[in-house]
């Protein structure tokens, strides 16, 4: 229930506050004033799309805040824990709508999104204006009355779960159909990058050895010459280094028979001449392994221009060919299982599609039985809303299958969709004597308001939603109809609360509460205000509305009789 809204800068509201309770609340003022001002901040707080031209000239930030109270239990109340909210902390929503257009939305004082509004306000509140009457012109719109009259939302959410069940499984089904199709041309490709890789007998690091050995075989001489003078330095030469420490390794034992410290010293550097001569060694092993044959040369080139190709094939380098040679044989692994998916993906089908079409068939026969029920309530209520004569039929339509949709989401000739195998239409004769049309033949305004407050009537106890706003309810009617219109969202403010925006005073008269919005020019500016009404206030209110500018005493006592008469 919405308890308190505050509106600032807004349109041509400056700083308005309004505390609501429970009942049937009425705002009342002049045209211009600011009531549908007041309705479109409600929108925006409930998720409407916001725009900087809402701004207050002059300002720059509108803000929009409202409070509303949440029964435990409730869809609200389950929604908003989804999202981490207390319920218990009751709920606040802020909007900030800035010239920047950086807009903010604030939940229980926490940043938020537009997605997350939405959803936790989808069944906060309903908004009855022009816009809305003409979404209950949608046959969509009509079919979700018709479940939400006859208790069938349950089913119709456990038909939606499985036709979301099913969609997947089908896409998967065509996908693993068009494999198997071009199977074999695909096998026969993938078996042939295979086989190429398998071949070729890469080994990990192969390029970079075989660049080092290129390298090696275009410098085969110059290696030659460096090493073997090396050698030659070390070992072979006259005064080679090896040689030269033998002769030091004598003198320091010489000297070491007058100074055993020595003997130690002596013994490294015979160490160290052992080492020079293994060095040396090894590199005449290393001077005998040098090639300078251009044949080699060749063939090496040969083979990193083999594995420059297939890195560019499949990758780019080493470890891409063996990456792509391991999801080779995954895939033809998966591909060699394919029949068997195929089969498994069917027989799921089959079963969701049986479960689908069993659902479909309950609802719809449900839909019909409920659609004769609805319309004799319509007829009804419209009866007590001055439209005796007219006659309402809800019909029960199967969906048309078109020809290449897919037979799992048809039955029996019909298709299935997301809330089962059929479509509502509401069809409608307001005078004798006239055929039955859908109800968006409807010209009158009047009528159309009065059919939908019909309809939020019968649905007063099956809607979740705890506030229903009534604006411009009063379109096209007048006299005694807008006193039995007034009666009825008295009616409705039992199961819920109920806001209504109207210029009857025979509407405003049932009000529980009563505010009265004004425009006023303050410093060359105007700013709209409101005024909740004592009863002293609200007579001349109700004279206002019947009199207009002009207020007689005979239209101060028409007001009091109204409101006497009440109830």
């Amino acid at each position: 229930m919405l308890r308190e809204l505050s509106i600032k800068n807004f349109a041509i509201i400056d700083d308005l506050c309004i505390r609501f309770s429970e009942g049937l609340t009425i705002l009342s003022g002049e045209t211009g004033a600011g009531k549908s001002v007041i309705i479109n901040a409600v929108n925006l707080l409930l998720g409407s799309r916001a725009a900087t031209s809402l701004i207050r000239t002059g300002a720059d930030n509108a803000e929009l805040e409202a409070l509303f109270e949440i029964k435990p239990g409730s869809n609200v109340a389950e929604t908003m824990k989804e999202y981490g909210y207390d319920s218990a902390e009751e709920l606040l929503i802020r909007r900030v709508i800035s010239n920047s257009d950086r807009h903010r939305i604030y939940i229980n004082g926490r940043l938020s999104t537009i997605q997350v509004l939405n959803a936790v306000t989808e069944n906060l509140a309903s908004i009855s204006g022009q816009h809305a009457h003409q979404g209950f012109l949608k046959e969509d719109q009509q079919l979700m009355v018709l479940d939400q009259f006859g208790g069938l939302i349950p089913m119709r959410a456990e038909i939606y779960k499985c036709f979301h069940e099913l969609l997947p499984l089908i896409r998967m089904l065509c996908g693993l159909r068009e494999t198997e199709d071009r199977q074999a041309e695909h096998i026969e490709l993938l078996k042939f990058q295979k086989k190429e890789i398998i071949n070729a007998s890469i080994t990990p690091d192969e390029d970079r050895a075989l660049d080092q050995e290129r390298i090696r075989l275009k410098n085969g001489e110059a290696l030659y010459h460096a090493v073997n003078s090396s050698i030659e330095e070390i070992y072979s030469s006259e005064g080679a280094i090896v040689e030269r420490l033998f002769e030091v390794k004598k003198n320091l034992d010489k000297a070491s028979q007058i100074d055993p410290e020595l003997c130690s010293r002596a013994e490294s550097i015979a160490d160290a001449a052992f080492h020079m001569e293994d060095l040396a060694g090894e590199l005449r092993a290393y001077l005998n392994r040098i090639q300078m044959d251009d044949k080699h040369l060749e063939a090496v080139e040969a083979r990193i221009d083999e594995l420059n190709r297939l890195k560019r094939k499949y990758g780019g380098s080493i470890e891409t060919v063996f990456s792509t040679l391991e999801s080779i044989d995954h895939e033809l692994s998966g591909i060699e299982n394919i029949s068997e998916k195929i089969i498994e993906t069917e027989a799921k089908i089959s079963e969701l599609h049986k479960k689908l079409a069993k659902l479909s068939s309950q609802l719809s026969l449900k839909r019909k039985e409920t659609a004769e029920i609805l319309s004799e309530k319509v007829v009804e209520e419209l009866s007590t809303l001055k439209m005796s004569q007219a006659k309402i039929q809800v019909s029960i339509q199967p969906l048309p299958a078109e020809r290449d949709i897919d037979p799992h989401l048809k039955t029996g000739g019909m298709a299935i969709n997301e809330t089962g195998i059929d479509f509502a239409t509401f069809l409608i004769a307001t005078n004798v004597g006239e055929p039955l049309k859908p109800l968006a033949s409807i010209v009158s305004g009047g009528e159309l308001s009065r059919v939908v407050l019909a309809l939020k009537a019968i649905l007063a106890k099956a809607e979740s939603v705890e506030t229903s706003v009534f604006d411009e309810v009063d379109a096209g009617i007048g006299g005694s109809v807008a006193e039995v219109v007034g009666r009825k969202l008295f009616s409705l403010a039992g199961y819920h609360q109920v806001i209504c925006i109207t210029h009857l005073p025979q509407i405003a008269k049932f009000a529980d509460h009563h505010f009265s919005i004004s425009k006023q020019v303050y410093r060359g500016r105007t700013i709209t205000r409101i005024k909740a009404l004592n009863e002293k206030e609200r007579v001349e209110e109700i004279a206002r509305m019947l009199g207009g500018t002009t207020i007689t005493q005979a239209t101060m006592e028409h007001a009091r009789e109204m409101l006497q008469g009440v109830k």
